[in-house]
């Protein structure tokens, strides 16, 4: 049985026109389908993306990748802050909320923790400890201190935070749904997530 997953957006200005647009990667739809989750996209307006959360009473919150934070220099605030409202529903209703990239450093800075700055971490790879995986890396900032009370699952060689769980949050620096064929890690983190039910 497919199961209902709100996922956020990031915000995109089109050049010609200057309009501003929310959009997903296409890469998630068929990432998800593949777990017998449905994505429905949340847009970047709070009101709007909290009520569409409580009509469709999903089985939990993708914080998805792109947009640096407001607070790190960042030109997307709505998103910030329909994120934000987000979290907060989904805290209210001990329902899971899984952040990638973005969503883990959003996930950081709304639990207290710290990021910094890094340098040729966009469009690489690189192996993360204990597990000695490789995983991919897209982003330009680092988790340099997880929130307080959270669990370290990963870590890069120079002790970077690359994943960690906090109560119903789990962030992942790595993009599961940018792989050509999903890790099998990956895969059982999110029946964890989001139902044990998934094929």
């Amino acid at each position: 049985m497919n199961r209902l997953v709100g996922i956020t957006q990031r915000v995109v200005t089109e050049p010609r026109s200057g309009v501003r647009c929310d959009a997903l990667d296409q890469r998630w739809a068929a990432f998800l389908a593949e777990l017998g989750l449905v994505p429905v996209l949340l847009p970047n307006h709070r009101a709007t993306a909290l009520a569409l959360a409580e009509a469709i009473s999903p089985a939990g919150v993708i914080l998805t990748g792109g947009n640096d934070l407001a607070a790190y220099g960042g030109d997307a605030p709505e998103r910030d802050d329909a994120e934000a409202a987000l979290v907060e529903w989904v805290d209210g209703r001990g329902l899971p909320v899984l952040g990638i990239c973005r969503g883990a450093q959003h996930l950081t800075h709304l639990g207290g923790g710290l990021l910094e700055r890094t340098k040729d971490h966009a469009g690489t790879r690189h192996r993360i400890m204990p597990s000695g995986r490789e995983v991919n890396s897209f982003h330009d900032w680092a988790i340099v201190r997880a929130p307080s009370h959270a669990d370290i699952l990963a870590s890069a060689a120079n002790g970077d935070v690359e994943a960690f769980r906090r109560g119903n949050w789990t962030a992942l620096m790595w993009h599961p749904e940018r792989e050509a064929v999903p890790h099998p890690d990956d895969i059982a983190l999110f029946q964890r997530q989001f139902g044990e039910s998934l094929p």
